[in-house]
């Protein structure tokens, strides 16, 4: 480690408020990700928790500025946050988790490679089980910051320890239909800490939280106004737009323009530089200036446009159509 190290200091100081006295077992890399390591997280600290109920406390160092400060962002230290990690743990087991570290060293590398960074109330499919060899049921995430780190003020900026929880696909099925934050505020009702458990049932196989899920969605409409759709492209066409749909992600964005438009809510489709953001309105207009465009959809539209994201070319009025191929067909 550096000699100063100012921004690990202010991380190793937040975390013996919590665990006095109490020496974590630490993981460091080899060779710093500046220098061309593999990964970005420099280090990995496991803490052995027993209270509210026996789990690793898991914290990474790498995704603030932990030495220098480098960025001419004055306010915040390097990417605003660090990632933690709260895994279910047997009370006999002394042996951390590795498989937790290799999945935030993973999303960190995202971060590094993207450029997009993590907020609390983000979620993010995972394309599969969390931890490749053990069967779970956990097969995305969502970020919500650290219910006891919170955030704190380093040398080098504002700093929000950023907790990564496990989600079934039905939780995350839900997190994106309604609310993150409201479907966390339910798991932590049953989940400590909010404790990511591998072995756990879904919450939405609770008859009350599926209920309050699907009042949730029914009040408020996602919180979802984002939405990358593989194969989605748009045109103009004299005073036309055409939008381009895969008959695979078509009814997600069915989906999305029910749980958003009629809510009062702007959506924002986008794809491979394809930028489209769809707004409640009272009459239809469409705008664009070559790179992205605004279409203001009126109350017959929204209800329509979900019906219309099927296979087919449909004309929603003369100026929008709305066209969708099947995969097979777009990608030959």
């Amino acid at each position: 480690m550096d000699a100063e190290t100012p921004g690990w200091d202010a991380i190793d100081g937040r975390l013996a408020e919590f665990y006095p006295g109490v020496e974590p077992q630490h993981y460091g890399t080899i060779i710093k990700f500046a220098l061309g390591g593999p990964d970005p997280l420099d280090g990995i600290s496991f803490y052995q928790r027993v209270e509210p109920v026996p789990h690793w406390h898991i914290v990474g160092y790498g995704l603030s500025e932990l030495y220098a400060k480098e960025s001419s962002e004055a306010d915040r230290s390097g990417w605003g946050f660090e990632l933690t990690f709260r895994v279910a743990r047997r009370p006999d087991e002394t042996d951390p988790p590795l498989w937790a570290a290799g999945l935030l060293q993973n999303l960190a590398r995202y971060v590094f490679s993207s450029g997009n960074w993590f907020e609390a109330g983000h979620h993010m499919n995972a394309n599969g089980p969390i931890r490749q060899d053990h069967p779970t049921a956990m097969t995305a995430l969502a970020f919500v910051e650290d219910l006891e780190l919170g955030a704190i003020d380093t040398p080098h900026g504002r700093l929000q320890f950023l907790q990564v929880v496990g989600l079934t696909s039905d939780e995350y099925a839900a997190a994106r239909h309604w609310d993150t934050a409201g479907v966390l505020g339910l798991l932590a009702a049953r989940q400590p800490l909010l404790v990511t458990d591998l072995d756990r049932p879904s919450l939405t196989d609770d008859p009350a939280a599926r209920a309050a899920i699907e009042a949730g969605r029914a009040r408020d409409g996602s919180s979802t106004g984002m939405l990358m759709v593989a194969g989605f492209a748009w045109s103009t066409e004299a005073d036309r737009v055409r939008l381009r749909f895969s008959d695979v992600t078509a009814p997600s964005v069915a989906d999305a323009v029910r749980d958003r438009l009629p809510h009062g809510r702007s959506l924002t489709l986008t794809a491979n530089g394809a930028t489209a953001v769809l707004h409640p309105a009272e009459t239809y207009a469409a705008r664009s200036d070559g790179a992205a465009l605004e279409l203001d959809l009126p109350p017959g539209l929204v209800g329509a446009l979900p019906g219309a994201l099927r296979p087919g070319t449909h004309v929603l009025t003369d100026g929008l159509i709305v066209e969708v191929t099947p995969e097979a067909a777009r990608a030959s």
